[in-house]
């Protein structure tokens, strides 16, 4: 997929995300406030700061995809880690106020005193986590295509949301029943699934920081490519780092000593020109020719 073709199918989910952010925030506020729930008007909130997260992933993916410069020669891709550090750490912070909120009204017995909510603010909810979880797999799914960190990240904030919709929904549905401590429950249990997400996507990004060698099966794919290259007689070194969303690969590879450097050097280009035809995300494979021990 070409540069210009991922940013734009990127912009084009972060604006539906943005959207359908602002309608359900503004839809689950008005049912909050005339449903009487604390609950729906929390979520209505988290809602809205979905809308800040995409806007740090439209940022992000457009500064990582710019071209390489003199001051940044191997590219801007490692932004994009950036921003998914960024957003990890706005949906910690989110679980963990949801799960303090939670243990808090728990352990100081306030739900006592908590009116019962609406059937509006239950209705909310139910529309809030159908909306939140197919926003979940559809900017998963263009994550997924763009190698998107960040957009990763995003699209676990859907999912966040839509946690703490079904907890709203539980939270509503038990009061209505006389159980108005299940709202709090929920919640600290929902905080615990959030931190998870948020823990997996900083590490992720780190690791695309630090130049983490790609997957086993990566590798060895890359290997067996190398191999089929007429002239190839042997791997001698193979290193892989990511890099943000892409990848560099520098090879070592044996072939007959006795061949003149054209020769060697031809072997080296079919080697490099299958190995980045094969994987999209290899920015650059770098192949140095070694002779062959007889």
């Amino acid at each position: 997929m070409e540069e210009q073709e991922k940013q734009r199918l990127a912009m084009r989910v972060s604006t539906v995300s943005i959207v359908v952010n602002l309608l359900l925030s503004v839809g689950k506020l008005l049912a909050g406030i005339l449903g009487r729930s604390g609950a729906m008007v929390s979520d209505a909130i988290h809602s809205a700061s979905d809308v800040f997260s995409t806007i740090i992933v439209i940022v992000g993916v457009k500064v990582s995809g710019k071209k390489s410069d003199t001051n940044h020669p191997y590219g801007h891709e490692r932004l994009e880690c950036v921003a998914s550090i960024i957003l990890a750490t706005i949906l910690f912070a989110t679980g963990v106020g949801i799960g303090l909120g939670g243990i808090r009204t728990i352990f100081l017995g306030k739900w006592e005193s908590l009116k019962i909510p609406g059937l509006m603010a239950l209705m909310a909810a139910v529309i809030s986590v159908v909306v939140k979880e197919w926003m979940y797999w559809y900017t998963r799914a263009a994550a997924k295509k763009l190698n998107s960190g960040a957009m990763m990240a995003d699209a676990w904030h859907h999912r966040s949301d839509s946690l703490s919709s079904i907890g709203a929904f539980v939270g509503i549905a038990g009061s209505r029943m006389g159980f108005l401590v299940l709202d709090s429950v929920a919640s600290v249990v929902i905080s615990i699934f959030i931190g998870k997400a948020a823990y997996e996507i900083f590490m992720d990004a780190v690791d695309k920081m630090v130049d983490r060698a790609c997957d086993q099966g990566t590798r060895e794919e890359i290997e067996k490519i190398a191999l089929k290259q007429q002239g190839v007689m042997g791997i001698d070194r193979l290193r892989t780092r990511l890099f943000g969303a892409k990848m560099y690969v520098d090879m070592e590879i044996a072939a007959d000593g006795n061949q003149t450097l054209y020769e060697t050097h031809e072997i080296a280009e079919r080697v490099h020109d299958e190995i980045e035809a094969h994987f999209p995300e290899v920015k650059h494979c770098m192949v140095h020719v070694n002779p062959a021990e007889k």
